[in-house]
């Protein structure tokens, strides 16, 4: 090897070849569909969980956040990639060792032995001409950064679960207690019809038919309390918790989540920062952008200064030297290496747009239901409460004898299902109102503190 050569190839040393990532440019609307231009800030730590004002949630969520396993193993995940991460850069460069021996031998015949003791320190650094090293590290850097991006994430499904669960669970409680009241208001419909069916006005028809209506209403426990359960054991998974106390603690009651005011969605621009999975999504094409540059670097020279002190049976020797190597023969196989990182990259940043257009969708989609929910809610509460009102006047008339029993139970089966689907708006809109804040990428940087 020429020493010009040599001279050469360490003044181009430090250099790194291929491309510094930088974001691409992407194209994005100035605001959501029906939203306005005002950018919001980074979301990452709101607590928007707390203006549900629900005490039992809010423990739930404080809980849940240090405990979850899910949650916990992206946090482990995370430490995966600092530990990747701390074997790049210059700990990936040097290498060596120090190794000791003493070794006795002898023979039979001579009665004689001898002792050879012998130690020595090698070490070699690889010189990073062009700069693999150092992508290396960048990757690793930005699997780091997607480790993290990827725990928020996980903290946000985490978030979407157990509030549809809990918000789930008190639906099916009301439910529950709309069905004990509808048992009650069918009761007495049955206690009336067979007064006047001993009076002689009414059938004994007419008797069974308001039995029937009152037991069908009784069947409907069953069903919503088992329901009730599976929320809850639900609620005990995503705490990593006993079901028991939290059944009983569930059992007590509670009103349905009301929905909170509407939350600020900011504009599409905003997702890059606060969406964790779009983070992620970009910190992948970093890493992917990195690891051309190592494929690239290997298509290069690669330079190693190596050496070694010893000593053996009393005598001190030494050596160093550089070692140069070029990659000749396999120049084909490295290229389809550089090419195939190119093509990941390619399919890299491809994912990133498209998880950047599913953010933006979230957001929309989120948004409009809950403005629609919130309407539908409000229409069924008016709804029930005029079903409700026509009830009592159904009652009253049917006891004067103005109107027929089965004016009256189509009237008691339109106010039962006009409530339950009240109800069921109610926590529609609840939910909905949680998946706008979780599709702005709000709370996910929030953690939790384990139960006493």
């Amino acid at each position: 090897m020429k020493p010009h050569y040599l001279l050469t190839c360490l003044l181009v040393a430090g250099c790194a070849v291929g491309s510094d990532y930088q974001r691409p440019d992407v194209s994005l609307q100035t605001r959501f569909v029906g939203g306005d231009a005002d950018a919001i800030e980074a979301v990452a730590a709101e607590q928007w969980w707390l203006a549900y004002k629900d005490a039992t949630l809010t423990a739930f969520v404080t809980r849940g956040l240090a405990q979850n396993l899910d949650v916990m193993a992206a946090t482990e995940a995370i430490r995966q990639a600092q530990a990747e991460l701390r074997a790049t850069g210059v700990n990936s460069a040097l290498d060596g060792s120090l190794s000791a021996s003493t070794t006795r031998s002898g023979s039979d015949g001579s009665g004689t032995t001898s002792t050879v003791e012998s130690s020595a320190l090698g070490a070699s650094m690889v010189v990073d001409l062009f700069g693999g090293v150092r992508r290396e590290r960048e990757a690793a850097l930005a699997s780091l950064t997607s480790a993290q991006a990827d725990a928020e994430t996980v903290r946000l499904a985490w978030l979407a679960e157990l509030v549809a669960a809990y918000s789930n669970a008190r639906y099916y409680q009301e439910v529950l207690a709309l069905i004990r009241t509808t048992i009650d208001a069918r009761q007495e419909t049955v206690e009336i019809t067979r007064t006047k069916f001993e009076a002689g006005a009414a059938t004994e028809y007419e008797v069974a038919e308001a039995q029937a209506l009152l037991s069908t209403a009784r069947a409907g426990l069953p069903q919503y309390a088992a329901l009730f359960d599976a929320n809850v054991y639900a609620i005990a998974t995503l705490l990593n918790e006993p079901a028991g106390p939290i059944v009983a603690q569930m059992q007590r009651g509670s009103p349905q989540l009301s929905t909170p005011a509407a939350t600020r969605t900011g504009v599409p621009a905003d997702l890059l920062r606060n969406r964790p999975d779009v983070r992620s999504a970009e910190a992948d094409l970093a890493a992917a952008v990195a690891a051309v540059g190592v494929a690239e670097a290997a298509l290069y020279p690669s330079l190693t200064l190596s050496g070694t002190v010893g000593r053996s049976d009393g005598a001190d020797s030494w050596s160093f030297g550089p070692q140069l190597s070029l990659p000749v023969f396999n120049q084909g196989q490295l290229r389809a290496s550089r090419d195939v990182r190119i093509s990941a990259a390619s399919q890299a940043e491809i994912a990133w747009r498209a998880s950047i257009n599913g953010a933006v969708e979230d957001v929309q989609v989120a948004q409009s239901n809950l403005s629609r929910y919130r309407q539908r809610t409000a229409l069924l509460n008016t709804a029930a409460s005029d079903y409700d009102r026509a009830l009592t006047l159904a009652q009253q008339n049917y006891r004067s004898g103005a109107i027929t029993l089965l004016d009256l139970l189509e009237t008691d089966r339109n106010t039962a299902s006009a409530k339950i689907s009240a109800a069921s708006a109610a926590n529609d809109a609840a939910q909905a109102w949680a998946t706008l804040n979780i599709a702005t990428g709000a709370g996910s940087a929030v953690t939790g503190q384990p139960s006493g």
